[in-house]
């Protein structure tokens, strides 16, 4: 089978936004309604869930018969787990709490094959088709079309998103909101706050700068939300998390159930 183009990728290079969502209850059939319902891309969070299974290659399963692209967000400092995720069928992956360009330079090293890194070499695993493709072919294929991003989520990473922006083969960042809302001082997560409204926007000019993406979570009322960050320039707008969105809705069910019974 021939190896397909990453259409995330793809769309974006073209300027259009791309529109998905998060996954973190690592549930293959909530990978799969995303992917019916019309998703783009899901972002499947193992930093905060601890699953050693077989949980992340079902959901990348599930995305590949769905056609939603699987984005992976895993531990830092750990370069074998980025090597894993894309034999496993990843299109993108996430690495979190970046505050150097040093840092994404590990990251682009361990993610592509020499000599634009250093990631160990094998076809023997589902994204190469276990051999059916060439080594050249999947070589060359996997150091163009997989996303490679961090997350801006810390004061340093923000003082220094030019150098970040700057490394030859980051493709795009997600901003976090909550912890650059704590780690500059704020009591509490607020992405409204102007503070880290400024932190998003000064990721934005350097991203355009340097011809990369900002990922970045809305809620609702979306549309309101989306054309605001689309705006701003923000190129993945994440729908927010299967958690909360079936939270919100099933507590908004009871409430409107309650009030007519």
């Amino acid at each position: 089978m021939e190896l397909k183009k990453n259409m995330i990728k793809e769309k974006l290079q073209q300027g259009k936004p791309v529109i998905g969502t998060c996954m973190t209850a690592l549930s293959p059939y909530l990978v799969e309604v995303a992917g019916f319902a019309g998703m783009e891309w899901c972002r499947i969070d193992t930093e905060h869930n601890f699953r050693q299974d077989t949980t992340v290659e079902n959901m990348i399963r599930s995305a590949k018969v769905s056609g939603i692209s699987p984005i992976v967000r895993i531990d830092k400092d750990d370069p074998y787990l980025i090597r894993k995720v894309m034999e496993i069928g990843a299109e993108g992956f996430i690495v979190p709490s970046i505050k150097s360009a040093e840092e994404v330079r590990d990251v682009v090293r361990a993610a592509k094959f020499p000599p634009l890194g250093e990631r160990g070499f094998s076809t023997l695993c589902f994204s190469a088709q276990y051999g059916m493709v060439s080594g050249d072919d999947w070589l060359n294929w996997s150091n163009q079309e997989i996303l490679v991003g961090v997350m801006i989520e810390t004061r340093e990473a923000v003082e220094q998103i030019d150098e970040i922006m700057a490394v030859e083969g980051l493709d795009f960042v997600l901003f976090g909101p909550a912890d650059y809302s704590i780690a500059i001082g704020l009591v509490r997560p607020d992405k409204t706050n102007p503070l880290v409204q400024a932190g998003l926007k000064k990721t934005i000019a350097a991203a355009r700068k340097y011809h990369k993406h900002v990922m970045f979570g809305i809620g609702p009322v979306w549309e309101e939300e989306a054309a605001k960050y689309i705006e701003m320039g923000v190129s993945m707008i994440e729908v927010g998390h299967d958690f909360s969105i079936l939270a919100r809705e099933w507590k908004h069910a009871i409430d409107v159930i309650g009030k007519t019974s």
